[in-house]
């Protein structure tokens, strides 16, 4: 008999909308036995844009991990191309926590020994090359762009961004040289399909890399592990905002 999963989608900034886009991705291409169980912070940033964001988004990422690791989720996804708190929330959680970038970044070298990122504003092209090289994938990377909009253009309703990373796509096949293409927003979710049957090349959503991953390390009972620094944190008395993050006696 197939085991029943519950994997907690957590967006980090507290558009619903964008919660609800990712949400959907993530469904279609879940194993019917899965639940998705799609979360955003109730306060924090409306959308993710730069350290500032990151940093502001990482407590709503640690209270939405706390609440799933208590409910028993099998897994957490951190739903933004920055990956924020993911080594903190690594420590706090029993099940495994995968953030996007990492999972379309491992996702991409799979599948061609190089590939493009195409993400939102410039100044988020920082942040992607910090991870790419947190995560070893320099030389693998070929070439970043930004479509030079904000995060939530993509929710608008004018298509107009969706229109935009169409052309980037476009232009990063014809001259990156690269084999695959990762998408660099968590809103860019429901897009990767359909461009990788346009562009007849994958073109990789982490919100759909982590959803498998996850499945994958749950059929292989696999977690994090916590010999080293990934163990649980020390015990200790958080205060104020931060007094829901004490795990108490709840080690295992």
């Amino acid at each position: 008999m197939v085991k029943s999963l519950c994997i907690q989608l957590i967006n980090p900034n507290t558009s619903q909308a964008m919660t609800g886009i990712m949400a959907q991705t993530a469904r279609s291409v879940a194993a019917p036995e899965t639940n998705i169980l799609a979360v955003c912070p109730e306060e924090g940033a409306p959308s993710i844009e730069g350290h500032f964001d990151e940093a502001i988004a990482v407590l709503g990422v640690l209270q939405q991990v706390k609440a799933g690791r208590d409910a028993g989720v099998d897994g957490h996804i951190i739903a933004c191309f920055g990956d924020p708190g993911l080594l903190a929330a690594r420590e706090l959680a029993r099940a495994p926590v995968i953030g996007i970038a990492e999972a379309a970044m491992h996702l991409a070298t799979m599948l061609a020994t190089r590939f493009s990122i195409v993400t939102t504003l410039p100044r988020t092209l920082t942040i992607a090359r910090h991870l790419l090289h947190q995560y070893g994938f320099e030389r693998h990377c070929a070439a970043l762009h930004a479509i030079d909009l904000p995060v939530l253009s993509l929710e608008d309703g004018s298509g107009l961004a969706q229109e935009k990373v169409r052309r980037q796509c476009i232009a990063a096949k014809k001259s990156d040289g690269s084999g695959a293409i990762v998408l660099g927003c968590g809103g860019m979710a429901d897009l990767a399909q359909e461009l990788t049957l346009e562009l007849n090349m994958p073109v990789i959503d982490g919100v759909s890399a982590a959803v498998k991953m996850v499945e994958s390390l749950a059929a292989l009972r696999l977690t994090t592990g916590k010999h080293g620094d990934l163990d649980y944190p020390l015990e200790k008395p958080l205060s104020g905002r931060f007094a829901g993050l004490n795990l108490r006696d709840n080690y295992v």
